[in-house]
């Protein structure tokens, strides 16, 4: 294990690395192995992130790997990260969250500081402050969530949270359910609940698969993607799950938790088709997702540049090598825009052998040479990485944010769930007090102020307040030749993302400790 300072001096590493799901076990055992000291701090128990989630290893649950796509790839990360761990050349802070990070740009070594708390209850963390010479954020995202009258029911829950509830836990949180928004990874969800023993009654998708005609050689690209859609068709067909493109919930129903969904079509341009109204009953669970959300806090407080991606998410801008426009900061996973695990752990390979080698250097002269040789992806890495985003990009553009979305609203439809806030107090806050971005509407009627701090309701405030088109990024204009693909992103809403997204205080803490500060 590597040894620590005193207690009233925060350890000092090469690398420190902010997550552990595919993109920082990638980068935490590509650092190790340039020879780096290395700090992993994850606020999960174990390590996995997000698609790796699995059975508790405190446990002693011994997890198949039957639920998971790339089990054998996190093996391999895992076996790597565990040597690390054993030879001291990792050091592992779990269950750990990092709740502000600055750079002091002063030292010729961009030293950073990451104030750590326990990411779950009371007390202090383990090791209170950590420094190091360069830091990779792999913090990955989470689902992103659109309201619709009724969602505050019980019941109703985040699509990837379903996913991940079936995964830790062994079992399901309900009996019968609907999965609604966008995306394959509605299908992923779908299938995981048919094999744990659950029945799922639709998936509605709200696009239709034609966006895909145009962009099928991004596919073609990534043949691994084709063969993990097969195998959840295959499910839907073999449990006669029902697959609903271009529908989506208009309310959720139920007096104290779900019963049922009211659905209808709709159209390209998001009107809602006249009599295809239906009903279904008997359902106990009801799975929301619109594509990801990357975590942008830490990037967004250490003022790094940022953009909006083609699917309307606030993501950070790096360069070939990952570093962020932040000298000695690296960026790796969906940070960098929401792209899935196999991209992730290609970006974290680079991120954390760059910085290794790049810390290295700057502290051994005999290194440098070393450093400067090895520096960068290589030929077959860029490539990768390149299709990878390709085909990432093509499914944002195929599997946009429906334009129906606030049409569906009613005045007394929840926004804000943790604050209560309705559409109309938004809508009322941006005509008659110019509540037009989230801070704004957070000093007005609270909507964003709760426990999640916006992070569930942000992306839709955002949109709400700023009047804009609730699609930003996936609006495609097709030229000419059809072959160019122009999308237009609002800058209101990413004004909005980016102030929703800056906070001093990253993540919810215990007072114990802000009294470990220096």
């Amino acid at each position: 294990m590597t040894a620590l300072r005193p207690t009233d001096q925060a350890p000092e590493f090469d690398v420190a690395i902010v997550g552990a799901g595919p993109a920082g076990l990638a980068a935490a055992g590509a650092a190790a192995a340039t020879g780096a000291r290395v700090v992993v701090v994850d606020s999960s128990e174990q390590p996995g992130g997000q698609f790796w989630r699995h059975r508790s290893e405190a446990a002693g649950v011994v997890d198949s790997g039957e639920l998971h796509h790339g089990w054998r790839d996190y093996l391999e990360l895992r076996r790597a990260f565990d040597e690390g761990v054993a030879r001291g050349s990792i050091r592992y802070l779990p269950a750990t969250s990092v709740w502000m990070a600055q750079h002091d740009s002063d030292k010729e070594l961009n030293l950073f500081t990451l104030r750590l708390a326990p990411a779950h209850g009371g007390g202090s963390s383990e090791v209170p402050t950590v420094r190091a010479a360069r830091l990779v954020l792999a913090t990955g995202g989470y689902d992103r969530q659109l309201p619709v009258p009724g969602w505050q029911l019980p019941g109703v829950m985040a699509a990837g949270g379903i996913q991940a509830f079936g995964k830790q836990n062994g079992m399901l949180p309900g009996k019968r359910f609907v999965i609604a928004g966008t995306g394959p990874f509605l299908l992923s969800v779908a299938a995981g609940i048919v094999h744990q023993g659950g029945s799922v009654a639709a998936v509605l998708e709200s696009s239709n698969l034609m966006g895909w005609l145009p962009r099928a050689h991004r596919a073609a690209g990534v043949p691994a993607k084709a063969f993990e859609g097969a195998e959840y068709t295959a499910a839907m067909l073999r449990h006669r799950i029902a697959y609903r493109p271009r529908t989506v919930i208009t309310e959720i129903l139920g007096e104290d938790h779900v019963t049922g969904v009211r659905t209808a079509k709709v159209r390209g341009d998001g009107s809602l088709v006249a009599g295809s109204e239906r009903q279904i009953d008997g359902i106990d669970t009801v799975g929301l997702g619109w594509g990801f959300t990357p975590q942008m806090e830490l990037p967004v407080q250490l003022g790094v540049g940022t953009r909006q991606d083609v699917d309307g998410s606030l993501i950070a801008i790096v360069d070939e090598d990952q570093r962020s426009t932040l000298s000695g900061l690296f960026i790796a996973g969906e940070l960098t825009g929401v792209g899935g695990a196999a991209l992730a752990v290609i970006e974290g390979r680079v991120a954390g052998r760059v910085a290794a080698l790049e810390a290295i250097g700057a502290t051994h002269a005999a290194f440098t040479a070393l450093a400067s040789a090895a520096n960068g992806p290589t030929r077959a890495e860029s490539r990768a990485i390149a299709r990878q985003r390709s085909f990432a990009n093509a499914m944002h553009l195929a599997h946009p944010v429906p334009q129906c979305w606030q049409h569906l609203l009613r005045d007394d439809t929840i926004v804000c769930r943790c604050e209560e806030v309705p559409a109309s107090a938004i809508l009322e806050s941006r005509e008659t007090m110019a509540g037009d971005d989230l801070r704004t509407q957070k000093g007005q009627n609270r909507a964003g102020m709760g426990w999640c701090q916006g992070r569930v309701c942000g992306f839709a405030v955002s949109c709400l307040s700023g009047g804009a088109d609730p699609t930003p990024g996936a609006i495609e204009t097709s030229l000419a030749n059809s072959a160019v693909e122009v999308s237009l992103a609002s800058p209101a809403v990413e004004t909005s993302l980016a102030q929703s997204a800056k906070r001093p205080v990253a993540q919810p803490l215990p007072l114990g400790a802000l009294a470990e500060l220096d």
